[in-house]
């Protein structure tokens, strides 16, 4: 089975070395040639276009920065689209919104390609062992064909039905993920600015039910100045920003996140957007003198 990858950043690098380890014939596309080295190295097949990628491939699993991104991709010059491949299925990994994802599979289905939607939860640092969760939406028949395959991606799979509800399952994760951020950054700025150690927050909270996987891992690193990005704040902002276009989209008011797309974007312009995305306590640090 030829699998292609299009979209070499930290996920896609590490899904792409996750199935060369695995043994599978693993094609790849970047529009930055550079990123593409490492992959190369270990086995992967290079190749010079999205359209050259649908030629010579039966899946093609996109891991790109937003909708314009996917569009370009797809249907740009030398993109999938020129390709007479009618056997081929897009598996798009990308962050967007659903009504982005009915829009591109629309224009897909009118060519006979069929598209899934598989964003993830998780970071390179899961994806490299296969460990991320993956919520799938689309054609249940192309979910079922590849389903080995994203069983191999992702240890927990769901498929939720309709082309559209995976994108908005992901966008409310990452809301999740967004929150949890803002609120540890503020639990420990507060008690850092009574005086208190910051770490004894942390034990009293994930003694109880409010604790996370955050509050457990990361928030100790976030404490230790420790960001080594897995997710950087400029790619949760980016997502943050189509959150609250989805919000507008279905005209429902998410005043939480509106307000987390401000205080993302002031980190950002204060130079700390290639952070790990929990680095936002620095943000807070730096408004409060601690």
């Amino acid at each position: 089975m030829k699998i292609g990858i299009i979209g070499i950043g930290m996920l896609g690098e590490a899904v792409t070395l996750n199935l060369l380890n695995l043994g599978y014939d693993v094609a790849v596309y970047n529009r930055t040639k550079e990123k593409m080295i490492e992959v190369e190295k270990r086995g992967a097949k290079i190749m010079d276009s999205p359209k050259d990628m649908a030629e010579n491939t039966e899946l093609i699993i996109i891991v790109v920065k937003d909708g314009r991104a996917v569009e370009e991709i797809s249907f740009g010059e030398k993109g999938i689209i020129e390709s007479k491949n009618k056997k081929l299925v897009i598996a798009d990994m990308s962050t967007i919104d659903s009504v982005e994802s009915k829009k591109i599979a629309e224009k897909f289905q009118k060519e006979g390609i069929q598209k899934l939607e598989i964003p993830v939860m998780g970071g390179p640092n899961v994806a490299i062992t296969g460990k991320l969760v993956m919520m799938a939406s689309g054609p249940k028949n192309s979910f079922d064909y590849y389903k080995t395959i994203f069983d191999k991606i992702a240890d927990k799979v769901f498929f939720l039905g309709e082309q559209g509800t995976a994108n908005s399952i992901k966008l409310a994760m990452n809301l999740q993920i967004t929150m949890l951020a803002l609120s540890l950054s503020e639990g420990i700025t507060l008690v850092k600015k009574s005086k208190v150690d910051p770490k004894i927050f942390l034990q009293v909270l994930n003694s109880t039910y409010f604790k996370t996987g955050m509050s457990e891992n990361k928030a100790f690193k976030m404490i230790n100045g420790d960001y080594n990005a897995t997710f950087t704040m400029t790619n949760l902002k980016k997502d943050i920003t189509t959150m609250t276009n989805a919000a507008k989209e279905l005209g429902i008011q998410l005043p939480m996140i509106n307000k987390a797309e401000e205080i993302y974007e002031n980190a950002i312009n204060e130079g700390l957007g290639n952070l790990d995305y929990t680095g936002i306590i620095e943000y807070f640090k730096k408004i409060n003198n601690v």
